[in-house]
């Protein structure tokens, strides 16, 4: 991670003087994502369950908000803060021994909670501005999580598994505009991979841009593979979104 930090942070500071915004931009945004779970919990004692299967965990909430300021002086970078909120509970079957939960043979039936919180701050400059557009900075992550499985009736047993970390991030986007249309592609994401550990969080859209006003559609993905002590989430959350936005 601290090769990753330093190349990019060194591509940074080569790109500083060459890359800015013409004008002072402002723009933010909310989102609808409708994302599906899948992967693996572990906790500190040994167990491990399957997310999908064995929770049947279905989303309840999720919360999507962007917020973005860009100016013309050289060398500073703009900035982008964006929050995620995933929250998802379901109903299902423990077959084996999960946290302080005990299977004794015949299955234990079990509540379940998750909950995937996210704030990025984004430094990036503009390498590019114009009808293809090329941004490229590092972001730090502060990512939260915790599931809660519930044993129903019997003992009432319950299990936590928590991660909770600020993790620095490469970061990149790129838009290629079509003239005069106001429509444009793009894609954009967060990524870093160490010892084991890696997340990455991309995603890819369609956007349709008039006077102030900016929507897109597309499709995000994001996966996190992230020990936190005896801890560990190894889970994939993806599906397609929708945002409406302004910009200034």
């Amino acid at each position: 991670m601290r090769n990753l930090i330093v190349a990019a942070g060194g591509s940074l500071l080569l790109a500083a003087p060459f890359a800015h915004a013409d004008v002072v931009g402002l723009g933010a945004s909310v989102s609808y994502w409708d994302s599906e779970l899948t992967g693996e919990a572990a906790d500190k004692r040994g167990g491990q369950v399957d997310v999908e299967n064995d929770l049947d965990l279905e989303n309840d909430s999720n919360t999507n908000a962007s917020l973005y300021f860009e100016h013309p002086v050289p060398v500073l970078p703009n900035v982008r803060l964006n929050y995620t909120l995933v929250q998802q509970s379901g109903r299902g079957e423990l077959g084996a021994n999960f946290g302080g939960i005990v299977n004794v043979g015949s299955g234990v039936d079990v509540r379940s909670e998750l909950d995937l919180e996210q704030l990025d701050f984004t430094f990036y400059y503009e390498v590019l501005d114009n009808w293809v557009n090329l941004d490229l900075g590092l972001t730090a992550r502060d990512l939260s999580g915790e599931l809660v499985v519930r044993q129903i009736g019997g003992a009432g047993q319950a299990s936590k598994t928590e991660v909770d970390a600020v993790l620095p991030m490469g970061y990149l986007a790129a838009r290629f505009d079509l003239p005069l249309t106001g429509v444009s592609i793009g894609a954009e994401g967060n990524f870093v991979s160490y010892s084991g550990d890696s997340l990455h969080d991309f995603n890819a859209y369609g956007q349709f841009e008039m006077a102030v006003i900016q929507l897109r559609a597309g499709y995000r993905q994001m996966s996190i593979d992230y020990e936190d002590d005896d801890d560990r989430l190894d889970v994939e959350i993806d599906g397609p979104f929708v945002s409406a936005g302004v910009v200034f």
